[in-house]
């Protein structure tokens, strides 16, 4: 093959895992440095868990992290129909092409003989595998098996396939990730290709799919490596290109064990909707087990394409550190600007009347509440205090400042002299100054005098910027609250 050739293929049986995400980037990855394609196959077979709404997931999360396919289900190309199920009158040709050249032959043991079976294996402790016991049946046979009512399944020849394309029982293959894997065939068994029902298993159907679609690399998770001596067999025994398979370690959580929701978000768009960036989760998960050249951690889609090496992918696993995502998050939040930011924090903002804000007042407010955002998400506890014409006092607040008599004289004596004050940032900002400086004659801290009308007007002891709040709220607003603040 000489062109490169990737694809990325789910099964529409859930939300967009993030593993399925890190197995997604790494392949696009190798495309656009190899001027390859990146295609898109939904592998949709088990109809009872598969969901339109999880494709229609599938398709928003790969756009959202910027992993557009140059062929798929949505835009088409060459090879399609690029959904299983819309492939299923292909299989049953290669099924029998197996079946003529004897790598595959009739199945007709009832699930009851294949489970007898599988119980004596574990009475004699050892691992199943199966009997072979219709691989020899002649055709009277299999039509007396036929008039009784039995619908045969089609097994792959395992023994027959290595015999004809390899030296003894072990298969070898170099893995792009890992180096060079091996495997007894000997005790994988003969397994299904095609059911009795007259549909495709997976490794059957992925290496029909895969050979059609010219795929030239395959690039996915460790826990396939045991279906790729499988699939190897049989791209050989029809004759196929095999690709270059290369498998990844898997992501887990910070304690070692599998990544799962008790750890937080799974799915790519659980973290959207927590209000992580995409392009900080792509600049995330492509560092999982891969490291830029240059140690330079911060970059875009673009600039980790043009750096990606496949060879340099750790074979290890990778630990999924919430803590790095959420500084990178942060990170990445800082870099946008203010009109942007303006309009990515908007869907966080939906239990406020925005209308409550001129457009000068929003902005000014995403100035001065952006900086300690981790998540788009914080700025929906960050900002209540901007809406309403009351204001909900911490507990704490109001037991530790309010009730004291150093904050009821406080807010007393400032709204004697704000009365004549005018209500913009700069004046505001030397009023307060001067506010401070004669408490602090009388003995009282600066932050103590402050803290009094924080609490007051924002009902809590710490936030943005003061004057900047008093002036996006308005004298009218501010004194109101500070009034009902007073005993």
């Amino acid at each position: 093959m000489t062109e490169v050739r990737v694809r990325i293929a789910p099964s529409p049986s859930g939300n967009l895992h993030i593993g399925t995400a890190r197995t997604a980037l790494f392949n696009y990855l190798f495309a656009k440095k190899n001027n390859g394609k990146f295609i898109l196959r939904i592998e949709d077979t088990d109809a009872e868990r598969t969901s339109q709404a999880y494709i229609d997931n599938i398709f928003d999360s790969l756009k959202a992290l910027g992993l557009n396919w140059d062929e798929g289900p949505d835009v088409g190309g060459p090879y399609g129909p690029y959904t299983q199920s819309e492939r299923f009158d292909i299989y049953p040709k290669y099924a029998q092409m197996l079946l003529d050249k004897g790598f595959a032959y009739e199945c007709f043991c009832t699930p009851e003989e294949l489970e007898a079976e599988k119980q004596l294996a574990t009475q004699n402790k050892k691992p199943y595998v199966y009997s072979k016991k219709c691989e020899n049946l002649t055709e009277e046979e299999k039509a007396k098996l036929r008039a009784e009512g039995r619908k045969p399944a089609i097994r792959f020849n395992i023994a027959k396939a290595q015999k004809a394309f390899h030296e003894g029982t072990i298969l070898k293959f170099d893995d792009l990730v890992k180096g060079e894997l091996h495997m007894d065939t000997s005790l994988l068994g003969d397994f299904v290709i095609m059911k009795s029902n007259g549909t495709p298993t997976y490794n059957f159907a992925v290496v029909i799919d895969d050979m059609l679609m010219k795929i030239s690399h395959v690039i996915r998770g460790e826990d396939h490596i045991s279906n790729t001596f499988k699939q190897i067999l049989i791209f050989e025994a029809l004759g196929a290109e095999v690709p270059r398979f290369g498998h990844l370690g898997m992501i887990l959580a910070p304690d070692r064990s599998k990544l799962s929701k008790r750890h937080g978000a799974t799915a790519v768009s659980e973290f959207v909707e927590k209000g992580y960036l995409t392009e900080a989760l792509i600049n995330f998960v492509a560092l999982l087990g891969w490291s830029p050249s240059d140690g330079q951690e911060i970059k875009s889609i673009d600039e980790i394409a043009k750096d990606f090496r496949i060879g340099d992918i750790s074979s290890s696993n990778s630990i999924f550190e919430y803590d790095k995502l959420n500084w990178m998050n942060s990170h990445y939040i800082k870099m946008l600007s203010i009109d942007e930011l303006k309009e990515r924090l908007k869907p966080y903002l939906t239990k406020y009347d925005l209308t409550e804000l001129t457009d000068e007042q929003y902005t000014r407010m995403v100035e001065i509440t952006y900086e300690p955002l981790t998540l788009l998400s914080d700025i929906t506890d960050a900002v209540p205090y901007f809406f309403g014409e009351d204001v909900e006092i911490d507990p704490k607040a109001q037991a530790d400042v309010l009730d004291t008599d150093v904050a009821q004289d406080v807010l007393k004596e400032f709204l004697r002299q704000a009365e004549a004050w005018e209500f913009t940032e700069e004046n505001l900002h030397e009023k307060l100054e001067a506010f401070r400086a004669e408490y602090k004659e009388k003995g009282i801290k600066p932050k103590v005098t402050m803290w009094a009308i924080r609490a007051a007007v924002t009902g809590r002891t710490c936030g943005a910027d003061m004057t900047a709040i008093l002036a996006i709220l308005g004298k009218d607003k501010v004194f109101r609250r500070v009034k009902k603040a007073i005993k």
